[in-house]
C-alpha cells in the first residue's frame, strides 16, 4: 500500500522542519508532499534546504486548494490513501499507521481523528468547541451521522475518494463540507480517537474576526452540498 501525507502550508517556517521531523520518526512507512501556498515568510527557503518534497504554487490557492492539489498530486502518483497533516504541528503523527490499518481492514472510504472522542490533549477554545458542535448537529441533521470531530484536518481517505477529492474540493474551510459531500455519495466515514497538540508557531487562518463568515459560510455550503444533485 502506497501511503502519502499531504501537508498544506501556508507561512508555517516556524512549524515545518518539526512536523517533516515528526513524519520521519513516527510514520517511517509514509511518504509526504508539502504543498507551500505561496508563502511570504521562509517556508520555500526551509523546505529547500532540507530537500523535502515540496510542490511551489505560484498563487496562493487557500487551504482548499492547497489540499486538493495534494489530492491530486496523490492520485496521479499512484497512491492507494492519503492522509491531510497540517504544517502547524498539531496534528501528530503517530497515529496515522493506526488509522491506515483502521482504514483499510474496516473497508472505509475515510477516517477522521477526532479529538473529542476520549477528550484529551488539545482541545481548542470555548468559542470553537461551540462552534464543531454545531457542525456535529448540522451534518447528523442533513445526513444521519454523527461527525464528533468535523473540522478536524486529520483525515485519511482511499482511492476511490482520492479522486474526488483531486478534481472537486471545497475551496474555502473544507472540512465540514467535504464531509457532506463524501457523504452524500453513500461513503462510509467513521473516527477514531487522537490527541492533538496546540499550535507552537505561526497564527491560525480562522481568526477571531473571521468567526462569524466561517460559521454562515460553512453553513450555507454544507446546506447546499445536501442538495446538489
Amino acid at each position: 500500500m502506497k501511503k502519502l501525507i499531504i501537508i498544506p502550508a501556508y507561512n508555517e517556517s516556524a512549524n515545518i522542519e518539526k512536523t517533516i521531523k515528526m513524519i520521519q520518526e513516527n510514520a517511517p512507512e509514509f511518504d509526504y508532499v508539502i504543498i507551500n501556498d505561496c508563502s511570504t515568510d521562509d517556508t520555500k527557503k526551509i523546505c529547500e534546504k532540507n530537500g523535502y518534497n515540496y510542490i511551489d504554487l505560484p498563487i496562493n490557492l487557500g487551504i482548499g486548494g492547497a489540499v486538493q492539489t495534494g489530492y491530486r498530486y496523490g492520485y496521479e502518483e499512484g497512491y492507494d490513501m492519503a492522509v491531510q497533516v497540517d504544517g502547524d504541528g498539531q496534528h501528530d503523527p503517530k497515529f496515522l499507521a493506526t488509522m491506515a490499518d483502521y482504514l483499510e481492514e474496516h473497508g472505509l472510504d475515510m477516517v477522521i481523528g477526532s479529538r473529542f472522542i476520549n477528550k484529551e490533549g488539545f482541545q481548542s477554545s470555548g468559542a470553537r468547541r461551540m462552534g464543531i458542535k454545531y457542525f456535529t448537529v448540522l451534518i447528523q441533521l442533513l445526513t444521519g451521522k454523527k461527525i464528533t470531530d468535523p473540522t478536524s484536518g486529520l483525515r485519511m481517505v482511499n482511492r476511490d475518494v482520492m479522486k474526488i477529492f483531486a478534481y472537486d474540493y471545497p475551496k474555502d474551510y473544507p472540512e465540514p463540507e467535504s464531509v457532506v459531500a463524501i457523504l452524500r455519495q453513500k461513503k462510509n466515514v467513521e473516527e477514531i480517537p487522537v490527541i492533538m497538540k496546540a499550535r507552537e508557531g505561526g497564527v491560525s487562518s480562522i481568526s477571531p474576526k473571521k468567526s462569524v463568515y466561517y460559521m454562515i459560510k460553512v453553513t450555507l455550503a454544507i446546506l447546499i452540498e445536501r442538495i446538489r444533485k
